[in-house]
């Protein structure tokens, strides 16, 4: 069965300015320039936590024309970016269409700079069980984002989620033949990393 494995963490906030504040006070790290998503009206800077691992900071591009539809996570929801947080992940594959189940959204293609990718995206711009259940990606370039990253001495030390009804994302993880360690507890929805920096361990969420 083809399977997926974890590919990125995410962190939303109101301006991209806000998000990169966040990551560096609790990290003491700044996020480098990632680029623009013409199709969704947004950009972002991103962290190197790992061989083909990083955190994306995402956020809408005041410069860019609305799309036209909701942005993807729930960036056009002002509860939901009113603070930066650790909102979602993504997780990697190499089949998507044999993969993604039709509650993660349609699969569609996306771009920036070089970078070419499919990916999952509900059409309401909504995150997949509270955010906690993954977005899927398939990459088509050459590199994987991470590899164009500085490597700022940060990885993923442990990764772990909390949901009302645990069961539903670990259906989810089962159908998307994740692999790998994330951890899920019953409670609030919400997700933890555990990041090792320079100047020791520090957590998201």
């Amino acid at each position: 069965m083809p399977r997926s494995r974890i590919d990125h963490i995410i962190v939303t906030a109101a301006s991209l300015q806000d998000g990169v504040d966040y990551v560096r006070r609790e990290l003491g790290v700044e996020p480098q320039t990632g680029g623009e998503h013409a199709r969704m009206g947004t950009h972002n800077c991103l962290l190197k936590l790992g061989e083909k691992l990083y955190l994306e900071v995402i956020a809408a591009n005041p410069g860019a024309p609305h799309p036209g539809r909701p942005r993807w996570f729930q960036l056009d929801e002002p509860d939901s970016v009113r603070s930066p947080r650790l909102a979602t992940w993504v997780a990697r594959c190499d089949y998507i269409h044999a993969l993604a189940p039709e509650s993660l959204g349609k699969i569609e293609t996306m771009t920036r700079g070089s970078f070419r990718w499919l990916i999952t995206v509900p059409e309401d711009g909504k995150l997949p069980l509270q955010g906690i259940a993954p977005t899927l990606i398939q990459w088509h370039s050459d590199s994987h984002p991470a590899d164009a990253l500085k490597d700022l001495g940060c990885s993923l030390v442990r990764f772990e989620g909390f949901h009302p009804r645990p069961e539903s994302v670990t259906g989810m993880l089962r159908a998307i033949g994740f692999q790998g360690e994330f951890l899920l507890s019953p409670g609030e929805p919400g997700l933890v990393a555990d990041i090792q920096t320079p100047a020791g361990p520090r957590r998201l969420g």
